[in-house]
């Protein structure tokens, strides 16, 4: 049971917090990055699972994935350990194969994509598409954490980062791809338009990209 008795510590003014096992860290570190956008995607999930829309076997999903990601920011913030004294909490790798499952189930009946698909459709498909932006920044940064401090068992000394974690990472950013998509199929998925091929309207666009032809006409010759 996790007790909060008091939010504001004083303790971070200097610049530095705790991890887990209480070791100092600075708030910049890769490590500290990376469990700090943990909470920020977990934080925009709570967004997509507020709307009333949303389908209830999502919500459900979203539910479950938002108490893995405190379990994934717990683990992010413990460094590997050599025979630590109290058992880390560390996500699972369950849980990893579980979201592949979901990955599944929701993109078996998704139409083929013609294009890149761009945030939108719905409130909710969009807020799930900057979730998965969050989550692609936090697996970036624990990347850079394990470069940093390595990221298996022998680099316990020097406080490495479980793989797992980050594995987890990657395949929640395919999932919220995934159910984005989803969500936004009964209003409509956009997809990404490359620039030649989007239309101009107006007569001074027109002219414009007109004179543009032109010029690069006269700079290819």
């Amino acid at each position: 049971m996790v007790k909060l008795t008091r939010i504001y510590t004083r303790t971070g003014d200097a610049g530095q917090t705790r991890l887990a096992d209480m070791s100092a860290a600075s708030k910049t570190d890769p490590r500290v990055q990376a469990y700090g956008s943990v909470d920020e995607a977990n934080s925009i999930l709570g967004v997509v699972v507020a709307q009333p829309e949303l389908p209830d076997g999502v919500r459900g999903v979203l539910r479950q994935i938002q108490n893995e990601l405190f379990d994934v920011g717990a683990d992010l913030a413990t460094p590997l350990a050599i025979n630590p004294e109290y058992p880390p909490l560390r996500i699972e790798e369950t849980a990893v194969v579980r979201l592949e499952s979901w990955i599944d189930e929701y993109g078996k009946d998704l139409p083929a994509l013609r294009s890149f698909a761009l945030p939108g459709g719905t409130q909710a498909a969009a807020y799930a598409q900057l979730a998965r932006a969050v989550v692609r920044r936090a697996e970036r940064a624990a990347w850079q954490a394990a470069e940093l401090y390595g990221s298996t068992e022998g680099d316990a000394a020097s406080g490495g980062v479980s793989l797992t974690a980050i594995r987890y990472l990657n395949r929640l950013s395919d999932l919220l791809f995934v159910l984005g998509r989803h969500l936004a199929q009964e209003a409509g998925e956009i997809l990404w338009v490359p620039a030649a091929d989007r239309e101009i309207s107006g007569k001074s666009a027109v002219a414009s990209r007109g004179r543009i032809q032109a010029q690069q006409g006269q700079l290819d010759k």
